[in-house]
């Protein structure tokens, strides 16, 4: 009888191990030991980034419709630089969860058996911010199982087979992952210093003959340098700044001198059609309030200091891009056939080669499509890499501000005080590049105040659940998207969290006059695996200092109707003509 009752146990433990292998072949569950003593739960379901931790990481997702192609063109670069031998897309389908079914209509923090984390079961009577704080703070005490709902357009994940010590928390295997992917880091050290070294433009550059503008320019520059030690700059934080009386200095001179010219030329809906929502607003909010400025518009182009470009980039993808043409092709010629209409018609173009033109756009194709036509001017860029041809102390580096409302840009600003700040890191978002299923892999669901998921549910209250996640933590993850830049950046100074920056290369916005290090956390990419000792070793007093700054610094990326001083609409003036 023993020996018959050891064969059954052997033989149901055998066919346990032949069911956990076909059933769960990306998640195991039944044997994994969870990743650590705090793990926040059992998880018995992973999203569409969970999958064998010791032989599969996430490389690549196809994009949302938003960007459609570019995705594709932004993959095929990074791929192309990796052996083929490396990919498997054998997985794809193993992802995709089926329209209807149980796992489809997950709440982020539904634990399915606590009514106060269910937002299905909570009274009717409370809002969605209501219903957001109570699952904020059910998820605090542990009360929740974190299982998101995977977005049902992130399907056909390609894999990448990588090495057992890659998931090790061996930095060193990343950094030479992501090294093969984008090429060398550029430190923020190295960008200080080129920041330090700039100068601009170079001799052949210079105006050929100087104007009446051109010597109050040279003028203002002098002054600039020579700016006195300000002692009582009372709407000013000086901390947030690199120099803050130099910063005092040229802002003053900027509102009395500059004046810009804004060319006719161009039509609708590409040219001189503002558009104010989504998510590269900033070149809508800023051609808008640019063409109505009295204060410093011109209709004489001889008594301008700069000249503007009124085109937007997201509306020349959405008008001309067709996903049959040669990439960016038509793009780049629709802007060469401008700029020639320009050199044609005005003497101002030839004049300086275009140094003293701007434009200002957030696409993440403008680096490209303005390359090397258009690379003389002074750009300002939401995807702002230096390893793609971003100029420092020339280009200015611009957020990507998402504004869900153009008639109330304010809505939700702020946050939780720091005492009330819970949660240790919060990110949430889809899987657009390569980085972001990095940091899922290593951090999602492994500690209960590191609150790590995918897309979350984009209704009305899916978005605030997101929202008081980011009121209610210490540190904010601004992890890059398919370019180095992202809206989480601005989201978290909108909310008052301390933004942690990991995106290799990227300049950040108006790198030029803040000090970005006093209210911000640089992390390498490489470092992915070190995040949470990283932030922890940070001390309590510090982390005040920043968040204070947070706030402080908040000011100069706010939209108003009416710009106000020092405002984002300033702010990008300021850097431009300092440029």
């Amino acid at each position: 009888m023993r020996w018959m009752l050891l064969i059954m146990l052997g033989m149901s433990a055998a066919l346990l191990v032949l069911f956990q292998l076909w059933a769960f072949p990306l998640g195991n569950y039944i044997s994994a030991p969870l990743a650590h003593e705090e793990s926040s739960g059992f998880l018995m379901f992973r999203n569409s980034t969970s999958f064998r931790d010791s032989e599969w990481l996430s490389a690549s997702a196809t994009r949302t419709s938003d960007l459609g192609e570019e995705a594709k063109n932004e993959n095929k670069d990074m791929l192309d630089k990796l052996d083929k031998s490396d990919i498997s897309t054998a997985l794809d389908n193993n992802h995709n969860f089926a329209p209807g079914s149980a796992m489809e209509n997950i709440h982020p923090l539904d634990t399915s058996t606590n009514s106060l984390s269910n937002p299905k079961n909570v009274s009717g009577v409370l809002d969605a911010h209501s219903k957001a704080s109570i699952l904020t703070n059910a998820s605090i005490m542990g009360r929740s199982q974190q299982v998101m709902e995977l977005k049902p357009e992130i399907k056909n994940i390609g894999m990448l087979k990588v090495g057992k010590s890659f998931l090790n928390n061996d930095s060193i295997m990343l950094e030479k992952y992501v090294t093969r992917i984008r090429g060398r880091t550029t430190t923020l050290f190295e960008m200080d210093s080129f920041l330090h070294n700039s100068i601009h433009p170079s001799g052949s550059l210079r105006p050929r003959q100087y104007s009446k503008c051109d010597h109050e320019l040279q003028s203002a520059k002098s002054q600039i340098r020579h700016a006195p030690v300000s002692k009582n700059i009372s709407e000013l934080y000086a901390l947030v700044f690199r120099n803050v009386s130099m910063f005092e200095r040229s802002y003053d001179l900027m509102e009395r001198i500059l004046k810009v010219y804004v060319y006719k030329e161009g039509e609708k809906p590409i040219f001189h059609q503002p558009k104010l929502g989504g998510l590269y607003a900033s070149e809508g909010w800023f051609m808008k309030l640019i063409e109505k400025s009295r204060h410093f518009l011109v209709k004489d182009p001889r008594k301008a200091h700069l000249f503007y470009l009124p085109f937007s980039s997201e509306m020349l993808r959405t008008t001309l891009y067709e996903e049959k043409s040669p990439r960016m092709k038509k793009l780049e010629k629709y802007l060469i056939h401008y700029v020639n209409l320009i050199k044609n018609r005005y003497q101002f173009w030839n004049r300086t080669g275009g140094a003293d033109h701007f434009f200002v756009a957030c696409h993440d194709w403008a680096p490209r499509i303005t390359l090397p036509h258009m690379s003389n001017c002074m750009r300002v860029l939401c995807n702002s890499n230096i390893a793609r041809g971003f100029s420092i102390g020339k280009d200015v580096s611009l957020l990507v501000t998402y504004i869900r409302s153009g008639n109330d840009p304010f809505r939700d600003l702020g946050g939780k005080p720091p005492s009330e700040r819970l949660i240790l890191a919060f990110f949430a978002g889809s899987m657009h590049g390569y980085l972001r299923p990095i940091l899922l892999q290593y951090w999602e669901n492994k500690f209960r105040d590191m609150k790590i998921f995918g897309p979350m549910q984009r209704d009305i209250e899916g978005k605030a659940v997101f929202r008081e996640f980011m009121k209610s933590s210490k540190y904010c993850i601004c992890a890059r998207e398919y370019g180095v830049h992202t809206h989480r950046v601005v989201e978290s100074i909108f909310y008052e969290c301390v933004p942690v920056i990991i995106s290799d290369n990227y300049v950040p916005p108006f790198f030029e006059v803040l000090n970005w290090k006093a209210f911000s956390v640089f992390i390498l990419e490489k470092d992915i695996p070190n995040l949470r000792n990283i932030l922890l070793s940070i001390p309590e007093d510090r982390y005040l200092e920043m968040q204070l700054k947070v706030k402080m610094v908040q000011r100069h990326f706010l939209w108003h109707k009416i710009p106000e001083k020092y405002d984002l609409f300033h702010m990008i003036l300021h850097s431009i003509i300092r440029n």
